[in-house]
């Protein structure tokens, strides 16, 4: 039987478009569903998966074990402002429906900066359950990117009404 996937979660794995190679981060990964997209494109390339929520990574890998266990998929239960990943960078770091930005603006801000590759993007995805409340989410996303050391290189939307999926794309201001 074929696992129902979210449309919110096709469509930011079809946008990431991740290279055999790439190097990804999740933030606020829940379950591992993006993780368990990801991980069939990979070849050389990995996905590292964060998450607040202990149990969260325990399901997550759970569903990931095979992943895994081939070493594409490593998970942690860590909050971003918090994380330590020492030397490693990512050529994409995601995130679907995580509030980043709004209370550790900041502190996000300097962790993602650090963790990216010079050419590396951040890729902020959200849906709402509200066309207008979707616009307002990002305007304050790129206003808070804008400000701390990012440039919003693209603002990518799809679906319509209550389903209105949008994507910002944001590399470092270097």
């Amino acid at each position: 039987m074929t696992e129902r996937v979210a449309e919110r979660f096709r469509w930011a794995v079809e946008t990431l478009d991740p290279a055999p190679s790439d190097r990804l981060l999740e933030v606020g990964c829940g379950q591992g569903v993006a993780v368990s997209l990801i991980c069939r494109m990979l070849s050389a390339g990995t996905i590292v998966a964060i998450d607040r929520s202990k149990s969260m990574i325990d399901r997550a890998a759970r569903r990931n074990r095979e992943h895994v266990r081939e070493g594409n998929a490593t998970f942690k239960a860590v909050a971003l402002e918090d994380a330590d990943f020492g030397n490693e960078r990512f050529d994409k770091v995601f995130a679907i429906n995580v509030r980043l930005f709004r209370a550790e603006a900041a502190r996000e801000a300097e962790v993602l900066l650090h963790l990216l590759t010079p050419k590396g993007a951040l890729y902020l995805f959200q849906q709402h359950p509200s066309t207008s409340r979707t616009r307002a989410v990002t305007d304050e996303l790129k206003t808070a990117l804008e400000r701390n050391g990012f440039i919003v290189r693209k603002v990518m939307s799809a679906g319509a009404g209550a389903s209105t999926m949008t994507c910002i794309v944001a590399g470092p201001h270097r």
